[in-house]
């Protein structure tokens, strides 16, 4: 068998992710809310993507081309916003194995885009770590899984939006190089985050330390994470395969959720355990997703 090494990176994120959404649920319990969340976040992305530039020799482009970066940050925009709202609503171990969905959009999308090849065992993964969302819905009682829908809904447009954002970028990065794409398009998600402000509950001076040491934290492990996805993807390509493997985030979350929880103040790792054990199932099954693609 041939590992191809750089799945290891979106292996790697997955962990990232996990611990990121741990400490956003967190900062949510200060008062922080999704709009200024994200607008932190954001800039942050853009300061770690910004050395990028300067250190691989990133180049300007004619003003017209800046659209696909444009287009691109909407994307991951709108997949930033739904997922956080899906965590305000939901569970860790609710809203993370959702997004295994993400999978199917990116592989429904590169046959559609005619971006690279999809085969059929990458379909065969994709719908087996889509599958595991029904378990996610197992062991809640009717006004509790009322609310577990709505976070699978917000984690489903999420994983739409973000699905197109990665074919996108497979298909436009190899022409622009990472260098020049990506502290770009992070630019623009940066401006775009300044519509977030008239939404703030409160001025970013509001907050206090233990807020800011949350935001702070949560913002820099998600950039690390985006910075891993987006840069395997630009790099290698191969957008299917790559996020069967980051999938793994929900196995992750679950075992997360269940091991260090507390840490973060989570009190999910108090549900009942038929609850977290069809969790733990449903996200076992993108174990088999993830062997289907490295096999």
């Amino acid at each position: 068998m041939n590992f191809p090494l750089h799945l290891l990176i979106p292996l790697a994120c997955a962990l990232l992710y996990v611990l990121a959404a741990l400490t956003i649920k967190r900062a949510a319990a200060f008062g922080v809310g999704v709009w200024r969340t994200s607008f932190v976040a954001n800039w942050i992305m853009f300061v770690v993507f910004l050395p990028w530039w300067f250190l691989q020799g990133g180049r300007l482009h004619p003003f017209a081309d800046y659209w696909q970066p444009a287009v691109t940050a909407l994307c991951f925009l709108g997949g930033q916003i739904f997922i956080f709202l899906a965590l305000s609503k939901g569970d860790v171990s609710v809203t993370t194995p959702v997004m295994g969905t993400k999978v199917i959009m990116v592989a429904l999308f590169s046959s559609l885009l005619r971006v690279g090849d999809v085969p059929l065992k990458w379909w065969l993964g994709a719908g087996l770590s889509a599958g595991a969302v029904a378990l996610l819905h197992a062991g809640e009682k009717r006004g509790e899984r009322r609310q577990v829908g709505t976070a699978v809904a917000l984690a489903t447009a999420s994983a739409l939006a973000y699905g197109l954002g990665d074919v996108l970028m497979q298909k436009w990065v190899p022409a622009w190089g990472t260098a020049s794409y990506f502290p770009a398009m992070f630019l623009f998600v940066g401006v775009y985050s300044f519509a977030f402000v008239p939404f703030f509950s409160a001025p970013l001076a509001a907050f206090d330390a233990a807020a800011w040491r949350w935001v702070s934290i949560g913002g820099l492990l998600l950039a690390l994470n985006n910075a891993g996805i987006v840069l395997t993807l630009g790099i290698w390509g191969g957008a299917t395969a790559v996020n069967i493997v980051y999938s793994a985030r929900g196995l992750f979350s679950v075992l997360a959720v269940w091991a260090i929880g507390h840490w973060f103040a989570s009190t999910e790792q108090h549900l009942a355990s038929g609850v977290l054990r069809f969790r733990f199932v449903g996200a076992a099954l993108m174990i088999g997703a993830i062997a289907l693609v490295l096999l």
